[in-house]
Parts: C-alpha cells; structure tokens; sequence
C-alpha cells in the first residue's frame, strides 16, 4: 500500500486580486510561497520519495522543484492534476460571482453543478481520481511514497473518494497553501494518515524507518 503524498502549492499573490485564477497562466508563488516550497523541500529531504508528479500550472511547478531537487528527481508533468476548469468565470471577480445563484449550489450541492463553458466537480473528480489510480497501479510496492503537488478542491475531491465521503461534502475539508495530505492507498482500500499538515512532517520519520 503505497503513501501518497498529496502536496497543495505555495501561496500566489492572485488570489489578494479577489478573482478566481481557474487556469490563468503566470500565477507564479508569491515571496511566502517560495518560503513555502522550500520548507517542503527541506522537511522532506531524507524521506524516500520514488516519484514527483505536478499540474502543470506555474506555482504547483514551482512547489515541485525543491522536492525534485533534493530528491533528484524530474518532475512528472500531468495535464490530469490540473486545477478546476472554471470555464466562464476564470478571472472573474468573487465578490459578484457569490451573488450568482449558482454560487449556492456550488457551496451546498456542488455534485449538481456544471461552470459554464467549463467542467462539473463530477468530472473533476474522476479526472484526478483516475490519475491517482494509476500512479497507485504503477507504484504498488508497500514501502512506495509518492508526492504529488497540484490545487486544493482537486486534492479535497480525491480524499473524499479514498475516504468513500459523499462529493457534497468535499467543502468541508481543509487543504492550505504549502500543505501536505497523506494516504496509504491501494486497491483494496485507503486510509488517510495525515490531513493538511504543515512542515515539519514528523510522522513521516516512521515512514522513512519502514521504507
């Protein structure tokens, strides 16, 4: 049952801008976001990471790189670890997208919900879960850990599919920037060892000593 490590990038200063990035290209990790990427990098120089996969959007990349670095790893690009297609409202303001009253369903019901000219969190999920099997099938041995660094609701929607949670209840998750979420998985099942934790990753010196 190998340990996913299910990574979420470093802060971007996007987000003070009050839109949705969606997608957007050249939204690169702010000053706290590197400190960020590279506290990872430092707190898991020494665990036996076997493989890096990324989204590739510029601040998951940059996440990855102290990881891969230190680890002397490449990172394995996968367009299926990219952030939500938003569709029509990528880069477009919060503050009057929440008076939408779509805004209600994708808070309470988002398994209903489709974004115009994008996709629905249904096919989000599957999407990232399908990805995630397969990086499971590929990396089968026990002592196997894996990191993978992309968005938060991507990361939330594949913890609640290991955990068998309903996809309506996603929300109530957490997954900050510079986070890291642990799960023993296989085909036979999953358990979830660790959720949203910041560096240092003690827990992991176990794991290290197991490996």
């Amino acid at each position: 049952m190998p340990l996913l490590l299910l990574i979420r990038h470093g802060e971007n200063d996007y987000v003070k801008t009050g839109k949705m990035a969606g997608r957007l290209p050249g939204v690169h990790l702010n000053e706290r976001g590197q400190k960020q990427a590279q506290a990872l990098g430092e707190a898991l120089t020494g665990v036996p990471i076997k493989a890096i996969y990324s989204s590739p959007l510029d601040r998951a990349q940059e996440t990855a790189r102290p990881i891969a670095d230190s680890h002397k790893l490449k990172i394995m690009t996968d367009i299926n670890l990219l952030d939500t297609d938003v569709g029509d409202w990528q880069g477009k303001s919060l503050k009057s997208l929440q008076q939408l009253k779509a805004w209600q369903i994708v808070q309470k019901v988002p398994s209903r919900f489709t974004f115009p000219g994008g996709e629905s969190f249904l096919f989000l999920q599957q999407r990232i879960v399908n990805m995630l099997e397969g990086v499971v099938k590929k990396h089968n041995k026990p002592q196997d850990i894996v990191a993978v660094v992309f968005h938060a609701d991507p990361i939330k929607l594949a913890v609640s599919h290991f955990l068998g949670l309903p996809l309506d209840h996603f929300q109530r998750l957490s997954c900050d920037t510079g986070s890291l979420t642990a799960i023993h998985a296989s085909e036979s099942g999953a358990n979830l060892v660790k959720l949203n934790q910041r560096p240092p990753f003690e827990f992991l010196v176990q794991e290290k000593k197991r490996a």
